[in-house]
C-alpha cells in the first residue's frame, strides 16, 4: 500500500541557498532519470498475467489456446464462485442475438479438466436447488401452522377468562 502512495505522489525536494534556473533543471533531469529507470524495471518484470475472471481480449493475449462451451442459464454468478474455486482462467460473453439470451464461456485450452470438474460442481447445485421446494411454499405452511397454534391458545385464554 505504502509503494503505491509513493509511485502515485511525486515529491521534489531542492535544498539550497540560492535557488536558480540551473539546480531547477538539474532536478528535473535526476526526477525524469528516475521514472525511467522505474519503467524500464516494470518492463523487465515481465507482464501481469490475470487469473479468474476477465475479458476475452484479456485471454487471447496469454498466448494459450482458446476453448468454449455455451450456457443457457442467466445464473453466472454461482458459475463464478465455483470457477474461482477450481482457479480457471475464463471469460463470459453475452449473445443477445438469441430471445433468451446465451452465455459463451471462453476458457483456456490447458483448463480443460479444472472447467469439466467445475461444470459437474456447478451442475450438481443446480439441480440440487430445483429438487429443493421454493422458500415462499415452506414459509406458508410454517404460517399455517402457526396460525392453527395460536387459535388454540385463545380459546384456552377465553375459557379461563369466563370461570
Amino acid at each position: 500500500m505504502q509503494e503505491e502512495i509513493e509511485n502515485r505522489s511525486v515529491t521534489l525536494i531542492i535544498s539550497g541557498t540560492k535557488f536558480s534556473g540551473r539546480v531547477l533543471k538539474e532536478a528535473i533531469t535526476k526526477y525524469l532519470t528516475h521514472r525511467r529507470d522505474q519503467k524500464y524495471a516494470k518492463a523487465r518484470a515481465g507482464p501481469v498475467v490475470s487469473h479468474g475472471r476477465q475479458t476475452v481480449k484479456q485471454l487471447i493475449g496469454q498466448n494459450t489456446g482458446v476453448s468454449n462451451i455455451e450456457i443457457t442459464d442467466s445464473n453466472i454468478r454461482s458459475f463464478d464462485r465455483v470457477a474461482r474455486k477450481y482457479g480457471v482462467d475464463y471469460a463470459v460473453k453475452k449473445d443477445r442475438s438469441v430471445s433468451p439470451p446465451k452465455y459463451l464461456v471462453f476458457f483456456k485450452a490447458r483448463d480443460a479438466d479444472a472447467l469439466t470438474a467445475a461444470f459437474t460442481e456447478f451442475t450438481t447445485k443446480t439441480v440440487d436447488r430445483a429438487k429443493r421446494p421454493p422458500v415462499l411454499s415452506r414459509l406458508r405452511k410454517f404460517k399455517e401452522a402457526v396460525k392453527v397454534n395460536t387459535v388454540d391458545r385463545v380459546r384456552h385464554k377465553e375459557q379461563e377468562r369466563t370461570r
